[in-house]
């Protein structure tokens, strides 16, 4: 969908894209300011392998103060990016035949990291009418004595779902049940939650599991941080330690000047990130008001993150004005894209079609005239 996207601007046509989860935010300036002075003062060397003691200390001191969460600096690493977190733990644990409890719809990455190492992804699923929340039974349905890790991730990328206290009481209920089991609690939306929704770490929902749990979180989304490249996991220290060892023969360090600024990120104000959960709130209320005005198009109302997902079943099955026969999500994201220039992607991708994922993480006045061409859009099926 990008590249179809970069090929219709080349051509000259005005593309909106809500395609990415890319905070559209600028990153704070007493951030850049501390990278800038991480590289004047000669912090320009090759960083450790798990994150440099300052990033590391500003990291425990988050989980302690935001998670009520304490982690040692054994038990901590800084990765480039959540993913490289992932890969690591992943490549350090997994071996061929292992299953990979997901719940459905997922972000992208967590299957494929999981095939990468001969694991075989197996999936529980979450639905629409539950709010895309994972619920106990659902999660015990895809569990097995083969289950090697169990992949949480809320608030959730693609659908916005959070999981309540009594949700991760419930679950936790059930993974006690499966001590052969790590789980990965990616928690990297947890400050944009809305509707007096709160997020709760696992870890410190069931501390008898914390020595099975590896805590993802990452600058990338809360501070607008993206290209910066820091993600960190908090676990036990047997499997940070592995964990290590895979990226020290992979990428060694992280950038010593983007280490500083994630540090200054986390140990800074907090009122930029209440000032970007507030308009993404209002942002996701604007779209699904709106999408759930266009016939045929359902839309739970997500409580995190900053993506809507509608469903389009109702528009599968007719033709679009272009003369395109719509019959998979993939066929409206793509018609939707070349004849309304609006680029989005199909929820077959996460893993439940028929949906959409659209990011709210985009000004206002595109996501106003986005919402406007799908629904002239939907309006020209026949």
């Amino acid at each position: 969908m990008a590249v179809r996207a970069r090929a219709l601007r080349a051509e000259g046509h005005q593309v909106l894209s809500l395609a990415l989860g890319e905070p559209d935010f600028a990153t704070p300036h007493a951030v850049i300011e501390a990278a800038h002075r991480a590289a004047l003062d000669g912090q320009t060397k090759y960083p450790p392998v798990d994150g440099t003691p300052a990033l590391k200390a500003a990291i425990a001191r988050k989980f302690e103060r935001e998670n009520g969460l304490a982690y040692t600096p054994a038990e901590l690493m800084v990765s480039n990016g959540g993913k490289q977190v992932i890969f690591n733990a992943f490549m350090a644990t997994i071996d061929a035949g292992d299953e990979i409890v997901i719940p459905s719809p997922y972000w992208v990455s967590y299957p494929l990291a999981a095939r990468l190492f001969g694991g075989v992804p197996v999936f529980a699923a979450c639905r629409e009418e539950d709010g895309f929340r994972l619920t106990a039974p659902a999660l015990e349905a895809a569990l097995s004595p083969r289950t090697r890790w169990v992949v949480l991730n809320f608030p959730n990328n693609p659908t916005g779902a959070v999981v309540t206290l009594a949700d991760l009481e419930a679950i936790s209920e059930v993974l006690r049940r499966y001590p052969q089991a790590w789980i990965l609690s990616d928690e990297i939306y947890e400050h944009l939650v809305f509707d007096g929704a709160r997020h709760h770490s696992l870890a410190a929902v069931a501390p008898d599991l914390k020595s099975r749990i590896l805590t993802l979180n990452g600058v990338s989304k809360s501070y607008a941080m993206t290209g910066w490249r820091i993600g960190y996991g908090g676990g036990p220290a047997r499997l940070i330690r592995m964990m290590t060892r895979v990226q020290g023969n992979a990428t060694s360090g992280v950038c010593s000047i983007a280490q500083a600024a994630a540090a200054a990120a986390l140990d800074g104000p907090a009122g930029l990130v209440a000032e970007m959960r507030d308009t993404y709130a209002r942002r996701r209320a604007m779209v699904v008001e709106s999408l759930r005005a266009i016939p045929g198009v359902t839309c739970a109302m997500p409580q995190g993150a900053f993506y809507a997902y509608p469903g389009i079943a109702g528009c599968l099955g007719k033709t679009s004005q272009g003369g395109r026969m719509l019959r998979t999500d993939e066929d409206f994201a793509i018609a939707l894209l070349d004849e309304q220039h609006v680029a989005c992607v199909q929820g077959s991708a996460f893993g439940k079609g028929p949906y959409l994922r659209l990011s709210c993480a985009t000004d206002d006045e595109t996501l106003r005239e986005a919402c406007a061409r799908i629904a002239t859009f939907v309006a020209g099926l026949g």
